[in-house]
């Protein structure tokens, strides 16, 4: 699972493109307890949200003439503009080219072959987020693409990422991990791919990385996420040894899953 004391490849930092800064602020805040560090000018209003007082995530007003409302997974890398000659070598594109911000870091924005979107932070004074695992923090990311075996290829070309394909009744889930770390087994695992068709409801918002949160209670997130205006689009299930889960899309249009994880040792 994911730490805080991030390493080349693993994911640290993820953020929310919304369209509707206040409604979804007080949405989250509602669904995981989050509060709202404003950004100001010199971020462009980028703003932190945060869970007693350390970054759960970032968060930025996004226009329909800019993006449509989604999460954002940004992967570590010591060097942004080499990983952008890695992206484009492996048959990625660049759309937003290395920059810096201010001192905090430097990041990128690429998308894979199947037109998937993610960043990269080479982190300066920020080195990432505050706090993962713990409820209402990031816990896994899952990438959603047609060819999971394509990704493979390009994420370790780019990333040098570590796969490895877990049966389950029906079927298999590729799990990632960062290069040089099976030493760490299991823990050092923070996330999957999973084939576009085999999830219907993920399958329409087309190729993309979907970031869990960790709920304590999910039938409570659930509830109020529902109550709040956002909508259930899988779940809940139960799966043996991982947790109860289920995928939900915030009132303005961003997709999300959270997971309550079994207890070390269940199954």
């Amino acid at each position: 699972m994911l730490d805080p004391t991030f390493v080349p490849g693993a994911p640290n930092w993820i953020d929310l493109g919304t369209p509707d800064l206040d409604g979804a602020t007080a949405f989250y805040r509602e669904v995981f307890g989050w509060d709202l560090v404003p950004g100001g000018p010199e971020t462009g209003g980028y703003g932190m949200y945060t869970l007693d007082g350390r970054t759960v995530a970032g968060v930025m007003t996004v226009t329909e003439e800019q993006a449509g409302p989604s999460w954002s997974v940004y992967f570590q890398t010591p060097d942004v503009d080499a990983t952008a000659k890695a992206v484009s070598s492996a048959g990625g594109n660049v759309p937003f080219p290395p920059m810096d911000v201010l001192d905090y870091g430097r990041m990128g924005g690429f998308t894979d072959p199947a037109g998937t979107y993610f960043g990269t932070w080479q982190p300066g004074t920020n080195t990432g987020l505050g706090v993962t695992q713990l409820p209402g923090s990031f816990i896994w990311c899952e990438l959603y693409v047609p060819d999971t075996g394509a990704a493979k290829t390009f994420y370790q070309a780019v990333f040098g990422w570590e796969t490895e394909d877990s049966a389950f009744p029906g079927g298999s889930y590729t799990m990632v991990r960062p290069a040089g770390t099976a030493a760490d087994g299991d823990d050092a695992y923070f996330g999957g791919l999973v084939g576009l068709d085999e999830v219907k409801s993920e399958a329409a918002a087309g190729p993309h990385w979907l970031p869990y949160f960790h709920a304590d209670d999910v039938d409570r997130v659930l509830g109020d996420a529902v109550r709040l205006g956002g909508t259930v689009t899988l779940g809940p299930m139960e799966v043996d040894e991982v947790g109860t889960m289920a995928n939900v899309t915030d009132p303005y249009g961003a997709s999300f899953a959270v997971i309550k994880p079994a207890p070390m040792g269940e199954g």
